[in-house]
């Protein structure tokens, strides 16, 4: 006569195999193997037993809970299989296929990347700092006198706690000599954010890169050459490059840039790109301030500095009208540089 267990086994072997879905094995299993399970019992029920029967039925439990698991997981698998069949077989391959569209970069990211690229040849490693900054990392430390307009709640977003969304990214130079000794050379990409009231060619927010290079003996040559450099590899061999007097609190002697070039459509007309200059030395005394040390001692260091609005030189490369494109995520407007 078959034991009590051997009859379960059988039982539930059937059921599986009758079982015509997913949801009708998941009862089998449960009455089965479950916590309050058929099978699940007998081993409660082995405490009962004698010495002499444990082994036998102990050996006989198992068989059978090993049997049933295995047939569940295999009849499982060919349901699984069986609705995957009667999916497919339900697509009619002759239509046509749904069409994906092929994502791009921003243009201000591709001229971003071709900034940073042509900067990574000449030596320049990748700086970051945080958007929201300190007025003195902002001001102060750039030798901006108290009384500038640059510190105007007109032109500056200023936030309740005396801190303040960054001008430019002139801040991130000033953490980075901060933070490590000179020689440095070092370019910083990111957002700016000015109080400007927004038409065709100003945003509140906009993107530059800045430049940084503090070093023994570094001259106007050395800044003239690098910004020659950068804007033939971006805007082609044949590109003049000329540089005017101007102020900026920060550098001393500053200067405007502008380029003339052929790959723009302008021709042959002079168009300013750039400011620059050599780093004051007010700047670097400040420096010495916050670090405690005179690391940046001005009669051994010199240094220059630049900053190029990515935007304008995107709407320049690009023959954009409006700077206010870039922010609205028009696809008539992006599919052009994809």
């Amino acid at each position: 006569m078959p034991h009590p267990l051997e009859q379960l086994r059988d039982n539930a072997l059937r059921e599986i195999g009758d079982a015509p879905d997913e949801k009708t094995l998941e009862a089998v299993r449960v009455r089965y193997l479950g916590k309050s399970g058929s099978i699940s019992v007998w081993g409660e029920k082995m405490k009962t037993l004698s010495q002499e029967e444990r082994p036998v039925v102990g050996k006989l439990l198992n068989e059978t809970r090993n049997a049933v698991a295995d047939a569940i997981e295999q009849h499982a698998e060919k349901l699984r299989s069986q609705k995957e069949s009667e999916a497919l077989a339900s697509i009619d391959v002759s239509l046509p296929g749904t069409p994906s569209e092929r994502g791009s970069l921003h243009p201000l990211t591709q001229i971003l990347d071709r900034a940073i690229a042509i900067f990574r040849q000449m030596g320049f490693a990748l700086a970051d700092g945080p958007d929201i900054e300190t007025e003195w990392h902002c001001f102060d430390a750039l030798n901006t006198p108290p009384d500038h307009p640059a510190r105007n709640e007109q032109d500056t977003f200023y936030l309740p706690d005396g801190r303040l969304l960054r001008t430019h990214t002139s801040t991130v130079q000033i953490r980075t000599m901060e933070a490590a000794p000179p020689p440095i050379r070092v370019i910083a990409p990111g957002a700016a954010y000015r109080r400007d009231e927004i038409d065709a060619t100003h945003s509140a927010q906009f993107h530059q890169i800045e430049g940084l290079y503090v070093d023994e003996n570094v001259s106007i040559a050395d800044l003239k050459g690098a910004l020659e450099f950068f804007f033939r590899e971006l805007l082609g061999p044949d590109t003049a490059v000329r540089f005017r007097p101007h102020y900026f609190p920060f550098t001393e002697p500053s200067f405007e840039t502008d380029v003339q070039s052929k790959a723009l459509k302008g021709g042959q007309q002079w168009i300013e790109v750039a400011g620059s200059g050599m780093v004051h030395p007010g700047v670097f005394e400040e420096v010495n301030k916050a670090r405690g040390d005179d690391a940046y001692n001005p009669k051994k260091w010199t240094g220059y500095a630049f900053g190029l609005g990515m935007d304008r030189l995107a709407m320049i490369l690009f023959d954009i009208p409006d700077i206010r494109l870039f922010a609205q995520n028009d696809l008539r407007f992006l599919r052009q540089f994809a």
